[in-house]
């Protein structure tokens, strides 16, 4: 379930390696001992070592074949198969939502699931040509994300400012099992297409973490949940491991950065009553209240919260993701908290309740209309949002100036 991006490459994967009908002609052209190059250099290894001579030559070379003409003639690899498979389910159980007027589905043990999350993933590609097919953007102008988000990395880069853009993985990325278990079964990598969308962004100079990675790989080895369940949001831990990735990434692309504070952090536990509780159909029982671990930060002079520093290089920018735990369920655990801990100093923030794609850019041009000044004091900027928002932003992917 790694993010990996799949690749036109058809060929078969057996004991004698990766190797496609083309492949298998030139090995037997060029005779024992040729080594390929380029992408099959190192995974024919095997294959190519040896008697090549006579009648084995041929066998195997027949067998090769009749291995890749069945790959061709199923079209699909399993990946492929599996990541379509997944997104068939997802856009029935999008139909089920609709036809029971509801916003959210009840998965197992108690997972629950935003309707629009599921929509967002139930789509193939959504940017290019294909971004008016799928987006609820209310103009289609404004349906493609890339024109708007590599336009304001370059408006920041003209400002000497640098861009990170820190999509949050959808639950049901992270938790298939809990909504589709028999696509989970398959190990495969269900949503290929957001390395596809990523590496797009990066090949127009966006800098993309994605947290998709070390998400799943801490969920493979540990109990403890990076998503709530009844909420749309992550657990305490979840918003930890985002903090420490960001933080890594900040102190590669900023080396010169404030003198670090001195900050305690405890883990507490508190309960919640979920958003997505409200959003499910009537006819399904509502869930009680879920307990949360969250850490606590604060500050260890003075044993206060974690206050926005207007001042600071680092502006933390987008939806609820930036607020959750800060501003409510909890104060002081929130990733503002998680960064400044994780630095050593306290981040600024504009962050909002709503669409993280324009609505959240609409209120950093109005801060920096409101102060002049505003921007030059930033170094990065760390723009952090649900990534269905690639689809399901009420009010598109505008372009919009940055200042005035």
């Amino acid at each position: 379930m790694s993010r990996k991006s799949p690749t036109s490459h058809r060929g078969h994967r057996g004991r004698l390696g990766w190797v496609d009908e083309w492949t298998w002609v030139k090995i037997l052209g060029s005779r024992a001992g040729t080594r390929q190059s380029g992408k099959h250099r190192t995974e024919v290894t095997e294959a190519t070592e040896g008697d090549w001579g006579g009648s084995r030559g041929v066998l195997l070379f027949v067998y090769a074949l009749q291995l890749s003409l069945a790959v061709q003639a199923l079209g699909e690899s399993p990946a492929q198969d599996a990541a379509r498979d997944f997104r068939s389910a997802l856009a029935a159980k999008v139909q089920l939502l609709e036809k029971e007027n509801a916003a959210a589905f009840s998965g197992l043990d108690g997972w629950l699931f935003l309707g629009a999350e599921l929509r967002f993933m139930s789509v193939a590609r959504f940017w290019g040509a294909d971004a008016v097919n799928v987006s609820r953007s209310p103009k289609p102008e404004w349906a493609d994300p890339i024109p708007a988000i590599v336009d304001f990395n370059q408006q920041l880069k003209d400002r000497g400012i640098q861009l990170l853009l820190v999509p949050v993985p959808p639950k049901a990325e992270i938790y298939t099992d809990k909504i589709v278990p028999a696509v989970h079964a398959s190990g495969s990598d269900i949503t290929p297409v957001m390395g596809l969308f990523y590496d797009e962004l990066r090949s127009q100079g966006v800098d993309v973490l994605d947290l998709a990675p070390s998400f799943l790989a801490y969920r493979a080895k540990e109990q403890e949940a990076v998503f709530c369940k009844t909420d749309t949001h992550w657990s305490g831990i979840g918003c930890v491991l985002a903090a420490q990735a960001v933080a890594a990434k900040i102190r590669a692309k900023v080396p010169e950065l404030p003198a670090k504070g001195d900050y305690t952090a405890d883990w507490v536990n508190l309960s919640i009553d979920g958003d997505l509780g409200g959003l499910l159909s009537a006819k399904i029982p509502k869930p009680g209240p879920e307990n949360v671990r969250v850490r606590s930060v604060v500050s260890k002079a003075t044993g206060s919260g974690i206050i926005p520093d207007p001042n600071s290089p680092v502006l933390l920018l987008g939806d609820s993701f930036t607020l959750v735990f800060h501003d409510f369920y909890a104060a002081n655990a929130g990733l503002l908290d998680q960064l400044a801990v994780e630095l050593g100093f306290a981040p600024d923030v504009i962050g909002t309740r709503g669409s993280g794609a324009t609505p959240v850019r609409i209120s950093l041009f109005r801060r920096g209309a409101k102060d002049p000044g505003f921007l030059d004091k930033k170094k990065i900027i760390i723009w952090c949002f649900a990534s269905r928002e690639f689809t399901e932003a009420a009010q598109g992917w505008q372009k919009l100036p940055v200042a005035k």
